[in-house]
């Protein structure tokens, strides 16, 4: 199997104050592979079910990029559909994962997030960057579509930022631009500020009412009860995409580079 493939870590630590962080890892760019989705949507649903939680931080670990998106190894070795609908279900996994927690998660981002990265970020419930997280939804520039993380980055930065970033796949939009479309809630010149930031305010999530804040986390995602049928519906349209020839010649195009 390739290394690549079975590299990467998921972590979980909780302080004093019920605030958790849910940090991942991987070497190519925190790429992530299905098996560590997997990992990382059964930690955010183990961590928001332990009653010492009070608020979640989601993160990923190095400096340049948040998270890269899909492997492209585990995309090219993809068979028949119902392994497509498998690898694309694992950021639908870490998503829904995000939507169903009872508690609020925030977001750190604090370099480049593109495809699945950007649904990532969209999927946490208030969400700060530095001034590096550029965001960027390239699938349709391999032969796909972001169609499973697109109902997340819809509900966040709506339909027609969502329609930008999709059809101008290969360009980067800046963190600011992301700031005032809705998808980061504020962003800081740097990763020391963004860290005081984000523990500052976890620190004062954490000392409010968990229930009040729990019902509100059902007010801001209400409407998405049918995210589980969606987002699968929405893999299994990739998963079938990623089979054609058109799909599989563009990505060892991009490969190649």
């Amino acid at each position: 199997m390739n290394d690549l493939l079975t590299a990467g870590k998921v972590e979980a630590t909780t302080d004093a104050q019920g605030i958790a962080t849910v940090s991942f890892f991987h070497p190519s760019h925190n790429s992530l592979p299905g098996a560590l989705l997997t990992e990382l949507a059964d930690t955010i649903t183990r961590v928001g079910q332990d009653p010492q939680t009070k608020v979640i931080i989601l993160r990923s670990e190095g400096d340049k990029t948040f998270c890269a998106g899909a492997s492209f190894d585990e995309l090219m070795a993809i068979e028949d559909e119902a392994q497509g609908l498998q690898f694309f279900s694992g950021f639908a996994k870490v998503i829904n994962a995000c939507r169903t927690s009872p508690r609020i998660v925030i977001g750190r981002v604090q370099g480049k997030a593109v495809g699945g990265g950007v649904g990532v970020a969209a999927a946490t419930d208030y969400c700060f960057a530095t001034t590096q997280a550029s965001v960027k939804l390239s699938e349709l520039v391999v032969g796909i579509g972001p169609f499973v993380v697109g109902p997340a980055v819809e509900r966040k930065l709506g339909k027609a930022a969502f329609s930008e970033l999709a059809l101008d796949a290969s360009e980067f939009r800046t963190a600011a631009w992301a700031r005032d479309r809705g998808l980061y809630a504020e962003v800081l010149e740097t990763t020391e500020q963004l860290d005081q930031a984000v523990a500052a305010f976890a620190t004062k999530l954490a000392a409010y009412n968990p229930e009040a804040l729990t019902e509100l986390k059902r007010v801001f995602w209400q409407g998405t009860e049918h995210w589980d049928e969606l987002l699968t519906e929405r893999a299994g349209i990739s998963g079938r995409l990623v089979l054609s020839d058109f799909t599989r010649q563009a990505i060892e195009r991009f490969k190649s580079r």
